[in-house]
Protein backbone atom coordinates (compact mmCIF):
# COMPACT_ATOMS: atom_id res chain seq x y z
CA UNK A 1 0.00 0.00 0.00
CA UNK A 2 1.42 3.41 -0.97
CA UNK A 3 1.10 6.57 1.07
CA UNK A 4 1.39 10.13 -0.05
CA UNK A 5 2.84 13.09 1.80
CA UNK A 6 0.35 15.93 1.47
CA UNK A 7 2.18 18.49 3.63
CA UNK A 8 3.39 21.68 2.02
CA UNK A 9 6.94 21.43 3.34
CA UNK A 10 9.75 19.30 2.04
CA UNK A 11 11.51 16.78 4.22
CA UNK A 12 14.17 18.30 6.44
CA UNK A 13 13.04 21.90 6.14
CA UNK A 14 11.61 23.77 9.07
CA UNK A 15 8.28 25.48 8.88
CA UNK A 16 8.06 29.21 9.38
CA UNK A 17 6.48 28.71 12.80
CA UNK A 18 9.32 26.37 13.76
CA UNK A 19 11.93 28.91 12.70
CA UNK A 20 10.18 31.67 14.65
CA UNK A 21 9.94 29.45 17.73
CA UNK A 22 13.64 28.55 17.43
CA UNK A 23 14.55 32.23 17.09
CA UNK A 24 12.68 33.20 20.24
CA UNK A 25 14.04 30.16 22.04
CA UNK A 26 17.59 31.17 21.15
CA UNK A 27 16.86 34.76 22.12
CA UNK A 28 15.51 33.77 25.51
CA UNK A 29 18.49 31.45 26.10
CA UNK A 30 20.87 34.31 25.30
CA UNK A 31 19.02 36.64 27.67
CA UNK A 32 19.10 34.05 30.45
CA UNK A 33 22.84 33.49 29.95
CA UNK A 34 23.49 37.24 29.97
CA UNK A 35 21.50 37.68 33.17
CA UNK A 36 23.28 34.74 34.86
CA UNK A 37 26.65 36.28 33.98
CA UNK A 38 25.51 39.68 35.27
CA UNK A 39 24.31 38.22 38.58
CA UNK A 40 27.53 36.21 39.01
CA UNK A 41 29.70 39.24 38.21
CA UNK A 42 27.81 41.40 40.70
CA UNK A 43 28.00 38.74 43.42
CA UNK A 44 31.74 38.26 42.98
CA UNK A 45 32.40 41.99 42.88
CA UNK A 46 30.73 42.43 46.27
CA UNK A 47 33.19 40.01 47.91
CA UNK A 48 36.29 41.31 49.64
CA UNK A 49 39.74 40.33 48.42
CA UNK A 50 40.04 38.00 51.41
CA UNK A 51 36.76 36.27 50.56
CA UNK A 52 37.84 35.89 46.94
CA UNK A 53 41.12 34.42 48.11
CA UNK A 54 39.21 31.90 50.24
CA UNK A 55 37.52 30.53 47.12
CA UNK A 56 40.74 30.58 45.11
CA UNK A 57 40.19 33.70 43.04
CA UNK A 58 41.66 37.14 42.66
CA UNK A 59 39.75 40.18 41.48
CA UNK A 60 41.24 39.83 37.99
CA UNK A 61 39.75 36.34 37.62
CA UNK A 62 36.14 37.52 37.84
CA UNK A 63 35.67 38.15 34.10
CA UNK A 64 37.24 34.80 33.24
CA UNK A 65 34.90 33.02 35.65
CA UNK A 66 31.86 34.88 34.32
CA UNK A 67 32.71 34.16 30.69
CA UNK A 68 33.37 30.50 31.43
CA UNK A 69 37.07 30.48 30.57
Amino acid sequence: MATFDITLTTYGSATFAGRVAAYFGNLSAALIAWNDARVTRNALNTLTDRELEDIGLIRGDIEAVVSGR
